[in-house]
């Protein structure tokens, strides 16, 4: 041990908020990515001639590799180094994307999105370990993590706007080579600017039957939500696939108890601050990712408005999110508990929902649709920020990446989910009201036909708000009930060591 070691949260890296720049461009790109191509996807659909039945696993491709390694690269960063994780990943996600790009044919475009699933399993907790174990002085960090939250909260949003202009001014080829320059400006900034303390890596070997059980149970338990939308719920592939992801979840538990180096302690996530950041987390980005496909299909279908013009009206939750997290949870995080933030935070979230659930055949955007974004962001805004702290609470510097993984791991499962649930819960409901309305259906006019059509779209998109509305409010109550974390400023002293550290209920990250 160097003899500076005996006082690290005295020397702060110079250099730290020059790396808060490349690691958010770079979470900036893995979290629009999710997103960006949805509003590509009718174009390029048209082009590469992929049908109606493979045109969902554009979308699913990229989540289902995602969700799956995304454990396996938390881990990996831990044991590579977090910054060398960190330039392998966005160099690798740069070349799928111009893979993607350049596809000609249906097999290649998706094999890009599946590959870019996998470098984002790399890079994604490779980059909030590197914000954890960078940022170690309670206030700073809180500024990092609201910036960082609100990054990671709007980047879906920017990517539907984005994908809005590029698809519309230029090609949708450009949503995937727009990720090429992102990628090589943060690489850069890594190699110059990026420092990772020594200390924190791993040295335990991999954990490979922990690897291969918990990335087939979650690929089993995404694809089985994914499949639920075209199969039914209760069809054999459906029931056989969630059968399989809990034989296997529970398998890999029982490994991890066993083996000298798990993958995941289960320390990670049974500690209950953290357990209940990654629960209610997830459970909220479910009903998140519902509000962006509905109110996506809602606005250019039923309101007529173009891809731009849909971007251009989530700006005002975008805006929303990152007043809530640089200018209210990161000011108050270090004087109130975190599940003072978060609760609220989803309960404001909630509200939003519950106004955009009134949404009609001829809705006022000022009057209803803009109070419910801008609620909705905010109160997002607000939880995301002590969420993405208290993920690494506590944990052992050698756990960082997994314990980051965690969250990242928690959203993509948790939008995975809620795509597949929503989207069968308003398909289902607009089939079954359209269904009460086919007499009417029968003796209408052409116009009036339509105007049905829209109507029953528009229950079904409703009827799917009103259980997103029901998540959140569940989400902020698992947060208030779990997560105990007191003030960050109440923690232990700069010299903390790490053991000390795991026993206070404090969200601050010692190194």
């Amino acid at each position: 041990m160097s003899q500076t070691d005996a006082r690290p949260a005295t020397l702060p890296d110079p250099r730290r908020w020059k790396a808060l720049i490349f690691i958010g461009l770079a979470q900036l790109m893995v979290v629009l990515d999710a997103t960006i191509v949805n509003i590509a996807l009718p174009s390029a659909q048209r082009d590469l001639g992929i049908t109606d039945g493979n045109r969902q696993w554009v979308i699913t491709a990229y989540a289902l590799a995602f969700g799956g390694l995304l454990l396996f690269g938390g881990r990996i960063a831990d044991l590579w180094g977090r910054k060398r994780t960190f330039t392998v990943g966005l160099i690798g996600f740069a070349l799928a994307s111009a893979l993607g790009g350049a596809a000609v044919n249906t097999s290649m475009l998706l094999g890009a999105r599946a590959l870019q699933g996998v470098f984002g399993a790399l890079l994604a907790p490779a980059a909030l370990s590197l914000l954890a174990v960078t940022f170690t002085e309670a206030k700073e960090r809180a500024k990092a993590f609201g910036i960082y939250g609100a990054i990671a909260g709007g980047g879906g949003a920017i990517g539907l706007i984005l994908g809005g202009l590029l698809t519309e001014y230029m090609n949708w080829r450009w949503t995937f080579f727009v990720n090429i320059p992102f990628a090589i400006v943060a690489a850069a900034g890594a190699v110059l600017v990026i420092r990772e303390p020594a200390e924190g890596r791993n040295r335990n070997k991999l954990d490979v039957p922990g690897v291969l059980l918990v990335t087939t149970g979650l690929v089993s338990l995404v694809y089985g939500f994914t499949r639920a939308e075209s199969a039914g719920w209760t069809s054999g592939s459906t029931l056989g696939l969630f059968a399989a992801a809990a034989v296997l979840l529970a398998a890999f538990v029982v490994v991890e108890l066993k083996v000298k180096a798990p993958l995941l302690p289960l320390r990670v996530v049974l500690d209950r601050n953290r357990g209940g950041v990654y629960l209610s987390l997830g459970m909220a980005v479910i009903g998140m990712f519902g509000l962006f496909l509905f109110l996506t299909y809602y606005l250019q279908i039923v309101l007529g408005y173009s891809p731009v013009l849909t971007g251009v009206a989530f700006l005002p939750m975008v805006a929303g999110m990152i007043t809530g997290s640089t200018q209210i949870g990161a000011r108050l995080m270090t004087r109130v508990p975190a599940r003072y933030l978060m609760a609220p935070g989803f309960l404001v979230a909630s509200v939003g929902m519950f106004l955009l659930t009134h949404i009609g055949l001829d809705t006022s955007y000022p009057a209803l649709i803009l109070p419910g974004l801008v609620l909705m962001g905010l109160g997002m805004g607000t939880a995301f920020m002590p969420a993405m702290s208290l993920a690494t609470h506590g944990v052992q510097p050698r756990d960082a990446g997994v314990a980051s993984a965690m969250v990242n791991t928690s959203q993509q499962v948790g939008g995975a989910i809620g795509t597949a649930l929503l989207n069968t819960i308003a398909a289902s409901a607009t089939t079954t009201w359209l269904a009460s309305h086919a007499t009417a259906a029968a003796a209408a006019s052409p116009e009036a036909a339509k105007a049905l059509q829209f109507q029953g779209m528009v229950h079904g998109f409703s009827t799917a708000i009103w259980v997103s509305f029901g998540i959140l409010v569940a989400a902020g109550a698992v947060a208030f009930t779990f997560i105990n974390a007191g003030r960050p400023d109440a923690g232990p002293g700069a010299g903390a060591g790490a053991d000390d550290a795991q026993n206070d209920a404090v969200p601050v990250l010692v190194h």
